[in-house]
């Protein structure tokens, strides 16, 4: 049984972590830190085997730091902070997914390959109205990748925040008389749960902390 808490337990990515978590036969949910809670994390370190972060970005590298020293497995979810300064630090491993949609991971993928033979492209990316980082690290990761593969990606990447919107991504490759889109939908937030499960589930066993990208645990 792996003893899980989730840090930003009250917020909406949070809730549905709670619920995963608690439907899993192989998981124990042992707390919920969150301001709206009056409960820090800190109260919650010496129960927990795993930490699940969806947080604030501005608390976010704090909160994995904590969970490293303590000797407990972070999942990070929260995105907009730079986790490689922690690396070396404390005895347990992080993870780190800007994105833990299997479906989003595929999508960043199959933009990679495209890169190398259609290098040209732009990114949109468009989320619910109360997302505070733009662009999001869907995107960013997204437009590494890309890059990395020899592609082109015009700055600037396209944030969109309005009300009816989850979270959506689309990788516009442009060449001669053509083009490719690539786009993906997450239409509610139970699409993020298979793969925050599976980083639960792996983290203890990672080779490398921290370990950024779900598709290193496909």
């Amino acid at each position: 049984m792996i003893n899980v808490a989730v840090s930003g337990a009250a917020g909406r990515m949070g809730q549905t972590v709670c619920a995963a978590v608690e439907g899993a036969e192989d998981m124990a949910l042992v707390g919920r830190a969150d301001p709206v809670l009056d409960t820090a994390l800190q109260d919650l370190l010496g129960d927990a085997d795993v930490v699940v972060d969806f947080s604030q970005p501005e608390a976010a590298l704090d909160n994995a730091r904590a969970c490293l020293e303590a000797g407990v497995h972070c999942v990070m979810g929260t995105t907009g902070a730079d986790f490689s300064a922690l690396k070396g630090v404390g005895t347990a491993n992080l993870f780190v997914a800007p994105n833990f949609a299997i479906g989003a991971v595929l999508m960043m993928e199959a933009a990679r390959l495209v890169a190398r033979h259609m290098p040209e492209c732009e990114i949109v990316e468009l989320h619910h109205d109360q997302k505070l980082d733009a662009p999001s690290g869907t995107a960013v990761r997204t437009a590494e990748l890309i890059r990395a593969a020899g592609g082109n990606v015009h700055e600037p990447i396209h944030s969109v925040r309005l009300p009816g919107l989850v979270a959506h991504q689309e990788v516009v490759f442009g060449g001669l008389g053509q083009t490719l889109t690539i786009r993906h939908d997450s239409i509610a937030r139970e699409s993020f749960m298979p793969g925050v499960l599976l980083a639960i589930r792996r983290v203890a066993s990672l080779e490398e902390s921290p370990t950024i990208g779900l598709e290193h645990l496909l």
